[in-house]
C-alpha cells in the first residue's frame, strides 16, 4: 500500500470515528498517516530460522545457579531445558520452536517420499495393502503385508537367493528418508562390497512397517534382510531413521529375532558412519549365524 493509498483509508477511518459531516484538519491527518507509516515499516533483513537453534546451547533461564554445570549437561540431553519462562508461561522463543518442531513431526508422518528422489536413488516401488495414509496410520497390520501385485514384482524383477537383501520403507516418518538414504544406503552397500558380500536388489516399500522385512524375506530367499525406515518423529527430530535387521526372517517370528541401529540422524548416528556401522553387524550375522537377542555385539 502506498501512501496515498494509506491516506484515503485514514481519512475514511477518522471521519467515520468523528461522526458523518465533521471536518478534519489536515495536520490530524498528517500526523496519523505519519504514525502508521512508522509503526508498520518492516525493518530490512529477516526473522531467524528457529528450526536452526541448536537447543543444546541455549540457555534462557535468568540469574541462572550453576550455568556452567547445567549447560554441560544439557550437551548430552537433547531436551528442551533450561529454557526459562514469561511469567507462568513459555518465552517466545523456545514456544515457536516447539510449534515448528511439531508441525515437521505432523509433515513427516502425513506427507509421501518424493517419488523422483526415489527414481533418483534408483529404486524399485513397490506397495504394502495400504492404500493411502490413512488406511497406514489405521491399519498396522496392512503396513505389515506386501500387495498381491508388489510380491510378485519382488519375485520377478529381484535377485534370487542373496546373501544380504537391503530395502527402503517410509515408516512413520518420510522426512527421514529423504535426509539419510543418500548416505546410509550407499554406505551399507560399499561396507558390504569391501567384506566380499553380496546383496541383492534393492527397492522402496510404500506404507510400510517393519513387519514387511519378514515376507520379502522369504521371498527373496536372503540370508539377512535389512530395512532402512523412518522411525516415528519426536519433538527433537523429525529426521530420524533405524535399521532393522534379522537373520532368516520368517513370518510370524519374535521380534526378539531383530537387532536394530536407531537414532540415525545429523545430530544422532551420523547417517554415513551408520553405514558402516551397519555392514559390520551383518558381517557379525552372517559369521555367528544369528540376529536380535541370539546375537551378541
Amino acid at each position: 500500500m502506498n501512501e496515498n493509498d494509506l491516506r484515503k483509508v485514514i481519512e475514511q477511518v477518522l471521519v467515520e470515528m468523528n461522526g458523518a459531516g465533521k471536518e478534519i484538519s489536515e495536520d490530524v491527518v498528517k500526523e496519523t498517516v505519519l504514525a502508521a507509516s512508522t509503526a508498520t515499516k518492516v525493518e530490512e533483513g529477516f526473522i531467524p530460522d528457529v528450526t536452526e537453534v541448536d537447543i543444546r546451547k541455549q540457555y534462557l533461564v535468568e540469574e541462572p545457579v550453576n550455568k556452567e554445570d547445567y549447560y554441560e549437561l544439557k550437551q548430552y540431553a537433547p531436551c528442551r531445558l533450561g529454557i526459562g519462562k514469561a511469567g507462568a508461561r513459555y518465552k517466545t522463543d523456545p514456544m515457536l520452536q516447539f510449534r515448528a518442531a511439531h508441525s515437521a513431526a505432523q509433515d513427516a508422518v502425513f506427507s509421501d517420499v518424493d517419488h523422483e528422489f526415489i527414481d533418483k536413488m534408483g529404486l524399485l516401488t513397490v506397495q504394502t495393502q495400504c492404500d493411502n495414509k490413512d488406511v497406514y496410520l489405521t491399519r498396522p497390520d496392512l503396513g505389515r503385508k506386501l500387495s498381491e501385485e508388489s510380491a510378485k514384482s519382488i519375485a520377478e524383477k529381484c535377485k534370487k537367493n542373496p546373501t544380504v537383501q537391503i530395502y527402503v520403507s517410509d515408516g512413520l516418518s518420510s522426512a527421514a528418508v529423504a535426509a539419510n538414504i543418500a548416505d546410509v544406503l550407499p554406505g551399507i552397500m560399499q561396507g558390504l562390497k569391501s567384506y566380499g558380500i553380496e546383496t541383492g536388489t534393492p527397492f522402496f516399500v510404500k506404507y510400510g512397517r517393519v513387519g514387511v522385512m519378514d515376507q520379502v524375506s522369504e521371498i527373496t530367499g536372503a540370508e539377512v534382510t535389512c530395512v532402512l525406515i523412518g522411525e516415528r518423529p519426536g519433538l527433537i527430530t523429525a529426521e530420524s531413521m533405524s535399521a532393522y535387521i534379522a537373520y532368516k526372517a520368517t513370518i510370524g517370528m519374535p521380534e526378539a529375532r531383530r537387532t536394530v541401529v536407531s537414532n540415525i540422524h545429523r545430530a544422532g548416528t551420523i547417517p554415513a558412519e551408520a553405514g558402516a556401522h551397519i555392514a559390520e553387524i551383518i558381517k557379525l550375522m552372517l559369521e555367528k549365524k544369528a540376529s536380535g537377542t541370539d546375537l551378541k555385539l
